[in-house]
């Protein structure tokens, strides 16, 4: 494992610049491969110092980009160290989150991008062997979000669920992982769309959308796949014209809002 090197004072300083980048990247290595498990201990500072043959700065700095990421957590005291942590979703989604409200993206934009992400997911499940099982996933998801129709925040959550399985079921993880960017987002504009409205009944909006569902889980036992496509096209294009009345207008909003 390459050291610290001396020579020029530029080429110092540049070593000494890459040398945390090149430690993060070696570590972020073996925790994404697994070889590095959940919960598992690095050790304390004077052991990664004298492991990686690095002054303590370098050291801490490659710490700081390790748990920036999320990947590590770094533990002061005497009981401390470096614990790892495998990539998480939730974090993901967070970060996702984030970027969208310092952009300040419509709304619009988010349900667009469900929408031509889900029919086709749609499809693929219909298409799929395994698709008598995904059918009767889907409808216990759909029953999880009836016994709590009345609770909008744990409604928006369900439903959130529902749609990102729906996705994952797919098989494709790229469109899963984005699925579960938006999930949050999802989420907090179904429990926004879920508040009682004196100008519309927001409970009968709801078990709409669980007979839609339904529909949806009967069309992919079936193995029709262009009929649930075409269904869900549908179903996704009036939830976005429910979601868009709301008062939150970009996902800067919505998060504030809620």
């Amino acid at each position: 494992m390459a050291t610290e090197s001396r020579g020029s004072p530029n080429g110092d300083r540049a070593t000494l610049r890459e040398k945390p980048q090149q430690i993060a990247d070696e570590l972020r290595r073996l925790i994404v491969s697994g070889e590095l498990e959940d919960g598992a201990s690095l050790g304390r500072e004077p052991d990664l110092v004298d492991r990686f043959g690095v002054s303590r700065p370098s050291l801490r700095e490659a710490l700081r980009i390790l748990e920036a990421d999320g990947l590590i957590t770094v533990k002061r005291g005497v009981q401390g160290g470096v614990i790892v942590h495998q990539p998480d979703r939730r974090m993901t989604a967070r970060t996702a989150a984030l970027l969208l409200q310092a952009r300040n993206v419509p709304l619009a934009d988010v349900y667009d991008a469900r929408s031509m992400i889900e029919p086709a997911a749609a499809r693929l499940v219909a298409q799929s062997r395994s698709r008598r099982s995904a059918a009767a996933e889907l409808r216990r998801l759909t029953a999880a979000q009836l016994e709590v129709i009345d609770d909008p925040a744990a409604f928006g959550q369900a439903n959130s669920a529902f749609h990102s399985r729906l996705v994952e079921l797919a098989g494709n993880q790229t469109l899963s992982i984005v699925a579960e960017m938006l999930a949050e987002i999802v989420a907090r504009a179904v429990a926004a769309a879920s508040q009682p409205d004196e100008a519309r009944d927001t409970a009968a909006i709801r078990a709409r959308g669980l007979r839609s569902q339904a529909r949806l889980a009967a069309l992919v036992e079936a193995g029709d796949a262009s009929a649930a496509e075409a269904h869900w096209a549908e179903h996704m294009k009036v939830v976005g014209r429910i979601m868009l009345t709301q008062r939150p207008k970009t996902v800067i909003d919505l998060m504030q809002h809620y």
